[in-house]
This record gives C-alpha cells, structure tokens and sequence, in this order.
C-alpha cells in the first residue's frame, strides 16, 4: 500500500508533496482509497462534504468504531503527516482478520477532505462541515489563491457541492474515533518509545499583522525620513521567538506579504502572519499580547501603523478522557507497559470531531520531529508497531 501511495502528488525538484484538495493529485488518492476499501470488500461510500467512508459492517446499527486520518498535504509535504493513519488503518483490519476476529460493532474507515487548507486557506474543511463547525454558506466563500471558489474545485472534480452542510445523522452513528499520526515532534524519540497516545491538542491560532508605513526610494531616502514598517515587522518576528519561549509554546511569523515589493523601495506594507500554540490558553494569550505590545510599540515610535487582526482559532482539546484511558488499557494489557500520553501543538480531524464524538489519537515516533517537510520520516518498525497498536485498540473497542 505505501509503495503504491508514495508516488503521487510528488514533486521531483523538491521531493515533496503537493496533494491539495479537490486537484488532480488528490482525485488519484481518493482512487487509490476506492481501490482498497473496494479490494477488502468493504462497504465504500463518499458523504456529502466529499469525506471518504470504507465500512465493515452496517454503519446504521450505530456504536460504530471509526479510524483514518486524511491524504492530501501542505505544500511540499512530507509523505507521512496523514497517509500514514489511512494505510495503517487498511492494515489494522487486515491484522484483525488475520487473526479471526470477531466484531461486535461496525468498523469504519475515513479519509477526510482537505484536512490541511493548503488551497482554501482553512484547515480540516471535510470534518468541520461534517460536524458543523464550518457552516455551508461559509465553505461557500472559500476561495483558493487562482480564485476558485470551493465549489467550483469540488465540482470539477466531480462531487456535488450544493450537498456540503452538517452530517449530524452520520456522527451520531460514531461511537468512537481514533487517529493515528506520526508524532509532529521528538517526544517520543527522546522517551525511546514507538507509540503514543495523544492527551491533548494545544490551543491555537493566527494573527494577521499590517505594518503600515511610507513606500519611498531605497538609494535617495534618508534613514532618519524612513517610515518602515519592515523594521517593525523584524521586531515582530524576534519578540515571537522570545515571548515563546517565555511561555513555553511556539510562535512563528512563516508568512510574509509586502508591498510594493521592489528591492530598491522601502515598503508601504509589510503583512505578516503568525502562528502560535501554547499548553494552555492563558499562556497563549501572553504569547500573543507580548508580540502585538511591543511590535505596536516599535511602530509608533517609527511612525508606522499597525493593525492586528485574528483570522482563526481553536481552543484547547481535551480528547475523551475515558476512551484515552481505555487506550492506556488495552496497549497495556498482559506487557504492564505504560504508553506514554502527550500533547500536541498540531491540529487534526480528531479535534474537530471531538465535541460529537469520543475521539482518542495514537501517535507514532518520527525519529527526526521534522513534520510538514519532505525530511519528514518515521521507520518501517515503528510503522509496524503503530499497526498492531492500532489493531488492538480496533479489537479492544470493536470486537466480541
């Protein structure tokens, strides 16, 4: 499965992916998740937001287990962020059935659309529509940088867009969820340990920040006459890197918009977005408070404006405590190992899922905690042993 999978949508200069939403790339993984749901005999569906749905068992009954993750990417991605939840899945079921399970509720296999936003701008589109955390009208609007709507890219691809909208009936038939992931960082490879479960997601979210300034001749103006708003935006940038690390999270100005954009003009505007996550909300508003005070400080003093505006946020994620507990249980169970529970800074499905439905995540080691790159890697081993875990969990939740 993953040699026939690692081919597509890579780009040969930079050795990354680039399989964004409702494009030709990812109409040939969507194939490719046809052609195994179909390959096991599975039920294969595809539900109004586009998601992918391979069934063993009639998912009307209800209670139903479900496992997967998504297979589009950012852009020149790495091959693991997501692939690796759906082909683990695909290979949990068949270790189940090597072993001649029996279940006792339905199992479910999902691929969600455009869990990345690398087109549209906004992360996990397939699974907020889906749980009605992104309204119909608002998916509507989406626009990808060539200016095509979301509709227009979901019809030309052939799927139905005038469906999109909130799938309560399908939620309501998920017991419960679980979502293998490499790790997106080195916890696991600094504990020694191959698998993980997850105990949270981080809150998070971005700030758009407008540097307003004065565009003028770079070899003519003086220095004392410049009003620069990159020399604001600089100051942004380091105060990020300090302010993070005060409150122990992250935050990161990795786009960058200016204008005129001429080498020899000093900007009119410098538009630059930060990402930021912490542990906890109080420590995430420091971060973001410590940028925009002293950022607004060093503007005003430099006769710029500045403007600062949210354009997304997800609180904190607890993921259910009792099925995470559960999880602990069963990896647990006749070793008396104890798997480590951790936190992430990233965003998944599973978040987004997680006010209707028990969700839970496994993660498995990447040795190098390079995510969101082509480094990014994880050994065939601690695949391996993602996919056993997997398949006890399956077989803990599922089976009779």
């Amino acid at each position: 499965m993953w040699r026939q999978l690692l081919p597509v949508g890579r780009d040969a200069a930079s050795g990354g992916y680039r399989r964004f939403a409702w494009t030709g790339a990812d109409s040939d993984c969507r194939a490719w998740f046809e052609e195994q749901a179909r390959g096991r005999r599975l039920a294969y569906e595809v539900d109004r937001n586009g998601n992918q749905w391979a069934w063993l068992g009639d998912p009307a009954d209800g209670d139903a287990v479900v496992t997967g993750s998504h297979l589009d990417s950012v852009p020149d991605g790495g091959a693991f962020d997501g692939p690796l939840g759906v082909v683990s899945a695909f290979a949990a079921l068949d270790e189940l059935r090597r072993r001649g399970a029996r279940f006792g509720r339905p199992v479910g296999i999902v691929n969600f659309g455009d869990e990345e936003g690398a087109r549209f701008g906004l992360a996990c589109v397939g699974s907020r529509l889906t749980a009605g955390v992104l309204t119909a009208g608002q998916a509507r609007r989406l626009t990808d940088g060539d200016g095509v709507t979301l509709p227009r890219a979901m019809e030309a691809a052939g799927h139905d867009p005038d469906a999109i909208g909130p799938d309560p009936e399908r939620l309501d038939r998920i017991g419960a969820f679980v979502e293998l992931h490499v790790e997106q960082g080195r916890s696991l490879d600094l504990s020694g340990d191959r698998v993980g479960i997850a105990s949270a997601i981080w809150p998070h979210g971005r700030w758009r920040f407008d540097f307003r300034g004065e565009a003028n001749h770079a070899g003519t103006t003086r220095l004392a006459d410049r009003r620069d708003p990159m020399l604001s935006y600089a100051r942004a940038v380091l105060v990020a890197r300090r302010e993070a690390e005060l409150a122990g999270g992250v935050a990161t100005f990795g786009k960058v918009a200016v204008e005129p954009n001429g080498v020899n003009a000093v900007p009119s505007l410098v538009r630059g977005w930060l990402d930021s996550r912490a542990p906890d909300q109080e420590s995430l508003d420091a971060v973001v408070e410590g940028v925009r005070r002293a950022a607004r400080a060093h503007a005003r003093e430099h006769g710029v404006a500045l403007d600062v505006a949210r354009e997304s946020f997800s609180p904190v994620v607890e993921f259910d405590h009792a099925l995470r507990d559960e999880l602990a249980r069963i990896l647990g169970r006749g070793t008396g190992l104890r798997v480590p529970v951790l936190g992430t800074g990233a965003g998944h499905d599973a978040g987004i899922l997680s006010g209707r439905v028990p969700t839970a995540m496994l993660f498995v080691r990447n040795p190098t905690g390079v995510s969101h790159s082509p480094a990014e890697s994880a050994d065939e081993d601690d695949c391996v042993a993602g996919v056993l875990a997997l398949a006890d969990v399956l077989e803990g939740l599922a089976c009779t």
